[in-house]
């Protein structure tokens, strides 16, 4: 018992940090000693956060994922050997409101964040890899591009007066012609480094699959090859969740995690049930056994991405022999 105490108070005592950030200002709570301070989101400011927090052996930093804006302090933290946990804005509203804080301000918000990263287990953030922002943000720019252009598809199903449709469709042509910028710039980003140049290939390697989904998973899950299966599945969020209370057994649902690599995944496991043989195989089998089509792909979805995880790892491209070994 005394020693579970001693633990107890040991992490009690270790300093963690909540950052709440925005475009022009970081608002900061260490604890302890419980203080809180707010410093311009600049280069100069930031160095000397980071020499402010270097000194007090800090456990664990917690920032929101807020688009661009958190990027520049999680890396400077991170190049200065301080571990960074970076929290979905959703997740850690809800934990604000577990404890009882229902007020909303930037000072407010940097305390629950420290709180949040006290009271729960993160993932840590891995050392951005060089480019890697501007991949980030291509890869950014090509998925709201690909929103504009099916909004202005849809616009142009229904009638509208001439000059109107032809606007959109000069739209269209514009949107593509950029989509296809984008997608060469991120190609020639992805071959300039050898570690995601191999990745890429060893996704595109899939019957089915194709350079353009490669390309952005590369991207948006630089964890692939990294965590266990149920990780993996758990962080793009296609890991099927239980709703279980008592006698009820509710259906597994899937949510959470990165709905962009979901969206991903989607396009890949649907291309993969139409081309790939093995995926073919595997939606057949499920449609046998009574499975919704959405059931289905969302099977499929988490097939292919524990696949891939695992020829990640090992370094193998495709076998569909081997890949489909495990349920």
């Amino acid at each position: 018992m005394q020693q579970e105490s001693s633990t107890s108070v040991s992490s009690v005592s270790q300093v963690v940090v909540g950052i709440d950030v925005a475009k022009r200002s970081l608002d900061c709570f260490i604890d302890p000693p419980a203080q809180s301070f707010t410093l311009s989101n600049d280069d100069a400011a930031r160095a000397g956060l980071v020499a402010r927090l270097l000194p007090l052996n800090v456990r664990l930093v917690c920032i929101e994922a807020t688009g661009r804006y958190h990027r520049r302090v999680a890396a400077d933290l991170i190049g200065a050997g301080i571990k960074v946990a970076l929290v979905n804005p959703q997740r850690a509203r809800e934990f604000a409101r577990s404890i009882g804080k229902l007020e909303k301000s930037d000072r407010i918000d940097a305390r629950t964040l420290a709180a949040f990263a006290r009271a729960a287990e993160h993932r840590t953030l891995e050392k951005p890899q060089e480019n890697q922002t501007e991949l980030n943000d291509l890869v950014s720019r090509r998925r709201a591009l690909v929103q504009m252009r099916v909004a202005e598809s849809n616009r142009l199903g229904d009638e509208q007066p001439k000059l109107a449709s032809r606007q959109g469709k000069k739209m269209l042509r514009l949107i593509e012609q950029q989509i296809e910028d984008l997608d060469r710039a991120i190609a020639k980003l992805i071959k300039s480094n050898d570690d995601w140049k191999g990745k890429s290939e060893i996704i595109d390697s899939v019957p089915g699959i194709g350079a353009t989904t490669a390309h952005q998973l590369v991207a948006q899950l630089p964890e692939l090859g990294k965590l266990n299966r149920e990780q993996i599945a758990k962080l793009a969020g296609v890991a099927p969740l239980l709703r279980d209370s008592g006698t009820m057994r509710g259906k597994r649902t899937i949510g959470g995690g990165r709905e962009s690599v979901r969206a991903v995944l989607y396009m890949g496991a649907f291309n993969a049930m139409q081309h790939n043989e093995r995926f073919a195989a595997y939606a057949d089998r499920l449609y046998a056994a009574g499975k919704q089509f959405k059931v289905v792909v969302t099977a499929c979805m988490r097939k292919l991405l524990i696949i891939l995880n695992q020829m990640i790892k090992t370094n193998t491209s495709w076998n569909g022999q081997l890949a489909f070994n495990h349920p």
